[in-house]
């Protein structure tokens, strides 16, 4: 069988992380190809690993230019995992010549960029699918069997809370990598994808409306990056046409080491959350109206079907099963396993919620480029 040629763009940790599982997890795969601003992040041993890019794949092409990988290296698919700010024009160009992409979150950093990736996807022959490792976490695969089951019935009110501790005079400052500390320069709610992804996969709908109000500065000026102004913390409540409301509580400096990703779903029939107590992460859930127990089991990121797979590595094995549907898709010419228009619908509310939180707290109706309503610019 012929192998699947792949390439990547941006050798941050990320990208060459994400490279290594590909290429030495999967046999049917290639690496081909790397594109990067630094040739020492090809050359250089990465951080946990006792080879560089370069010693672990002789035969990969390193490449300063990204047009010229795409031209000359012959791929069957790109892994995107550039600064989240510069996803979209990646992922386009890559579209644009047919070679399938596999983008990182969030997808896109504007609504205009929306709109042209949007427009590539639809003309392209090629396939997208977006990098969103908590849509196979523990937690999800069980949210949409309890869904699908009927044990939670319609869900009508729904909680996220991502809260990634950092220490003082620290994490703010902290360079991520040599290519850019995007998070760094973030509005919290804009990076909503990892709470909203699991939630929209048993929602019918999509978030139509938000609300957004952020906390302000309240550290030392000395935790701040220089020049940038940005919430210690943002909450924002969406809601969908059909009244389905969903708050989402992200930081940006944060004192509580509280464990980053918790999820309340309430439903007319049933009830599951995910929290992390004691420094243990649980899911809990009940579907028997008449008694309130909740039943309790590990609430571990390993996906149920990877439990026993001992090369299900990466956040717990949520990247494996990300990789792993990829590259089954790609090889089999199906679908995408997440598909771009999942990938907005997780991604444009938080551009729409820091637009709102500009406008203290203004309530905003959403538009995504599938509906008539679409435009590249707020109301």
């Amino acid at each position: 069988m012929k192998k699947l040629r792949i390439g990547v763009v941006g050798l941050g940790h990320r990208g060459r992380a994400m490279f290594r599982l590909a290429g030495d997890k999967f046999d049917y795969v290639e690496p081909a190809a790397a594109c990067d601003l630094f040739a020492h992040n090809f050359y250089e041993q990465q951080w946990r690993c006792d080879k560089s890019i370069a010693e672990a794949y002789p035969d990969c092409v390193f490449y300063e230019k990204y047009d010229d990988m795409l031209e000359k290296a012959a791929l069957d698919a790109v892994i995107v995992e550039t600064g989240a700010d510069v996803h979209a024009d990646f992922c386009i160009k890559a579209l644009e010549k047919n070679i399938s992409v596999l983008t990182d979150i969030p997808v896109v950093a504007s609504l205009d960029e929306a709109d042209r990736l949007w427009k590539a996807a639809q003309k392209s022959t090629a396939m997208i699918s977006v990098g969103a490792n908590p849509n196979e976490q523990k937690f999800t695969v069980m949210l949409k069997e309890f869904y699908k089951n009927g044990y939670l019935g319609e869900p009508y009110c729904m909680e996220a809370e991502y809260i990634h501790w950092s220490r003082p005079g620290s994490t703010e400052r902290v360079k991520l990598n040599e290519n850019g500390n995007w998070r760094k320069l973030l509005c919290p709610i804009r990076y909503c994808t990892h709470s909203l992804g699991p939630l929209l996969a048993v929602l019918k709908e999509d978030l139509r409306l938000v609300c957004c109000m952020g906390t302000g500065q309240h550290g030392p000026r000395e935790d701040y990056e220089e020049g940038i102004v940005k919430d210690d913390m943002s909450c924002a409540q969406f809601q969908t046409e059909s009244g389905v409301v969903v708050r989402l509580l992200r930081n940006g400096r944060c004192r509580a080491n509280i464990g980053h990703h918790n999820y309340r779903v309430f439903g007319t029939q049933g009830y599951i959350e995910r929290i992390e107590r004691n420094e243990k992460p649980v899911i809990r859930y009940n579907s028997d109206l008449d008694n309130p127990e909740l039943r309790e089991i590990g609430g571990e990121f390993m996906p149920p079907a990877y439990a026993n797979n001992p090369d299900a590595i990466g956040h717990g094995g949520m990247d494996y099963a990300m990789m792993d549907k990829f590259l089954r898709a790609l090889r089999d010419g199906t679908e995408a396993p997440i598909s771009l228009r999942e990938g907005l619908a997780m991604t444009l509310p938080g551009i729409y919620a820091e637009e709102s939180s500009k406008r203290g707290g203004a309530l905003m109706k959403m538009y995504y480029p599938w509906d008539k309503e679409w435009k590249t610019v707020f109301d």
